[in-house]
């Protein structure tokens, strides 16, 4: 009834009611004894030839699964398990959709809804269409009814947004948190029958631009033995038109029906999502054996833990995510310390049930600094849009690093090394990749610019210094101190004229705009 209606142009909360009575459904159809209107209905439900048997009161009784919408507007649907459910009304099916999200926990103040169905419907509903504008393209009621034809997706997402938003008592509109209705076919569509596929019993005619459909039904429906083909090629011309604005086939005479009996409805798939939140901020690693990210080799732990597991371990389970995924402004080595101001990040929660407010951000960063003082620190955590994720992208690139480095020298500093050091401003180096990383990245040369450096003495030790300096982003630091057999040129090595080797390393400032103190 419900796919009657629409194809009618029947506007309103018909579609959220359980089905009409005789008497609603005339005022519905506005022309109580319209034979016509009678002749639509009974076409619709399967072919002109019930037309002299079906009346209005027939149709109180619900048939079995409708042959256009596959049961999507009957709300009959098989289930994750293979169950097939019978709703009946939105409301019973909104109920059900609600439950579901109120068990999942989802913290909601606004939806939009999705919806997706098999493409074979609007196929249906373009064939009802031609098949119709043959018959009745010289009744006034035709154009007036069938130009106002309403998708089966437009219907139902009318009906589930409306019983939704009483159910969850929040509106619908533009939202992070989708409500998705995935209707699959249970079985694809029959193929054109060979009689037609060889012309047998209809005349073939050729039409101007085809619309392509990729399966069609079975059963031939001409009560006067004419019939109406349409051609099958590859793709979809039907895109998101209604019917009302599809090719015209006048001219053909062969039409293959949608059968007049469905057996199986369609599978649905429910699904409440949110899209990725983000919480940013910086951390600082305090430790040499605690790695960037999660790290694995022959199923075997390096270091004792990692930034990503730390933070966003405790994140995920305060925003009941579904996974979360770690972001940083590049990465230090393992036994490399990340200290000053930190290393801004970024850390994307999946599907997450609850938002954190501002108090609850704050006291998330709270509990992870008192988790691990020893190891990481986080600062200035807080929730973050999009344009978070952009800001370290853009950054990224275009960063300064500056680092301390304790360096060991093969003969004694002396007064003049410091003088050489110091005088070097936007010194440009060539490095091919490293000895230590080639196996993991592309064997390239990188022009990289060392802006400053200056040399801090040890008291009492003439071949240990602190070397500090100020790089351009992406600059191997171990391999300028020691040349890496050759492969960085020039090197502090080189520069002092000594074998030069890095003892440790720590990663003072990194300095980009994104998560700042205010």
């Amino acid at each position: 009834m419900r796919c009657i209606f629409r194809l009618l142009g029947v506007h309103g909360h018909v579609y959220s009611w359980s089905f009409p009575s005789s008497t609603e459904m005339r005022a519905m159809l506005g022309e109580p004894t319209c034979p016509e209107e009678h002749i639509v209905v009974s076409s619709l439900k399967g072919g002109e030839d019930k037309k002299n048997s079906s009346s209005y009161e027939d149709l109180e009784v619900e048939p079995e699964t409708c042959s256009i919408c596959l049961g999507i507007l009957q709300f009959i649907y098989y289930d994750a398990k293979g169950l097939m459910v019978k709703k009946g009304t939105a409301i019973s099916l909104a109920l059900s959709i609600s439950e579901q999200i109120k068990k999942e926990g989802h913290q909601l103040d606004s939806f939009s809804l999705e919806v997706s169905i098999p493409t074979v419907i609007q196929e249906n509903e373009h064939i009802v269409h031609l098949y119709m504008k043959r018959k009745y393209r010289s009744e006034l009621w035709f154009e007036e009814r069938f130009s106002k034809c309403i998708s089966t997706k437009e219907v139902l997402k009318f009906a589930m947004t409306n019983s939704l938003e009483k159910l969850l008592d929040v509106k619908s509109g533009p939202s992070s948190c989708r409500i998705r209705l995935t209707y699959a076919q249970t079985k694809p569509s029959s193929t054109v029958p060979s009689s037609v596929e060889r012309g047998e019993g209809c005349k073939r005619r050729k039409t101007g631009a085809s619309p392509v459909f990729d399966s069609v039904n079975d059963k031939l429906v001409d009560a006067s033995n004419d019939c109406f083909h349409l051609s099958t090629t590859k793709g979809n011309a039907l895109g998101e038109s209604s019917s009302n604005g599809l090719e015209d086939h006048e001219s053909s005479e062969c039409i293959i029906f949608p059968e007049d009996k469905v057996n199986d409805p369609c599978h649905l798939v429910f699904l409440c999502y949110r899209t990725p939140i983000y919480l940013g901020g910086r951390y600082l690693k305090f430790s040499r054996n605690v790695s960037q990210t999660r790290w694995m080799i022959d199923d075997e732990r390096m270091g004792e833990a990692s930034v990503e597991e730390i933070i966003g371990g405790y994140i995920l389970p305060v925003c009941h995510g579904d996974s979360y995924k770690f972001h940083a402004a590049g990465r230090e080595d393992i036994d490399v310390r990340m200290l000053g101001s930190g290393r801004p990040f970024l850390v994307e929660i999946q599907n997450a049930r609850h938002v954190p407010s501002e108090a609850l951000v704050k006291e998330i960063e709270i509990n992870i600094n008192n988790l691990n003082t020893q190891l990481v620190l986080v600062k200035n955590l807080k929730m973050v849009a999009n344009e978070g994720w952009t800001l370290i992208h853009e950054g990224e690139a275009e960063k300064q690093k500056q680092y301390c480095a304790l360096v060991w020298i093969s003969r004694p500093l002396e007064n003049q090394d410091l003088q050489s050091i110091a005088s070097l401003k936007d010194l440009q180096i060539l490095q091919k990749t490293p000895v230590r990383v080639l196996h993991r990245r592309s064997p390239l040369e990188r022009e990289k610019i060392i802006h400053w450096m200056k040399i801090e003495t040890i008291a009492e030790s003439s071949q240990y210094f602190l070397l500090h300096l100020c790089t351009q982003a992406g600059t191997y630091i171990k391999e300028f101190v020691h040349g890496d057999l050759g492969r960085t040129h020039p090197s502090i090595g080189s520069i002092l004229g000594c074998r030069a080797e890095i003892l440790q390393l720590d990663v003072t400032d990194v300095k980009m705009d994104c998560f700042l103190a205010e």
